[in-house]
This record gives C-alpha cells, structure tokens and sequence, in this order.
C-alpha cells in the first residue's frame, strides 16, 4: 500500500512541475497515463539508482554543501526521461538543464511536503 502511495504523490508532484516550469512539458494525447507512468519510472530509478549514486557524488554533494544533491534529482529526470521516451513512449520533454533542475526542486519540495501530510514517507516498524 506504501508502494501505491509514494506512486500516487510522485505523479502529482511531476504533475505539479509540468504546470509550473515552463520547459517541461508532456507531448502527446494522453497526459494522465504518461504521468502515472514517468511517476512509476522516476520512483523506481529514485529507490533503485539514486542510493548508489549518491553515495558515488558523496564528496562533491559535501563539498557544495549539498548542493550536488539538486543536481543529481535533475539528471534523475533526465534519466526516467530517456527511459520513459525510449521505452513507454511518455513524451516528456525537458527543455534545457536550468528547467530540470527547476523542476527536480519542485518535485522534492512536492513530495517532501505531500509525503509528511500523508505520512508516506514514514517506514512500517512492526514488531
């Protein structure tokens, strides 16, 4: 159920970044599949790929402290960007690397913000 929520709250936050950042946008007929799916793609690339990358830029992200870790969320984008256009035909578009890096901030603020109301960033401990 953790899985389903953490899906729903990405989508709304790459949601949230297609409509504010004026260089990101979705081309084609069906925008709500192509978000669901990029917010499926980018969740798994951000709890498969993104540990071991960022323990690889741990030194540069301590020595702009932290701020390489904005860096990193943006070429994440690009990523689930190039698999998403390759592979599921989302046909997310990103204008240039300051639009990514725009919306990689909205996207961590979104679901930052979206996953402490709704206490899906909290881990199950059970007994």
């Amino acid at each position: 159920m953790r899985i389903i929520g953490i899906w729903i709250i990405t989508a709304l936050a790459v949601a949230a970044a297609v409509y504010l950042v004026p260089g990101v946008s979705f081309q084609g007929q069906d925008i709500l599949v192509s978000t669901l799916v990029f917010a499926a793609i980018l969740a798994l690339l951000n709890t498969v790929i993104k540990p071991i990358l960022k323990l690889i830029t741990l030194p540069i992200t301590f020595l702009t402290l932290g701020l390489f870790a904005l860096v990193l969320n943006a070429i994440m984008l690009y990523i689930a960007q190039w698999i998403g256009n390759t592979w599921f035909g989302t046909a997310l578009h990103l204008d240039d690397f300051v639009s990514a890096l725009i919306a990689a901030l909205i996207i961590s603020i979104a679901t930052a913000i979206l996953g402490a109301l709704t206490g899906a960033n909290k881990k199950d401990k059970r007994e």
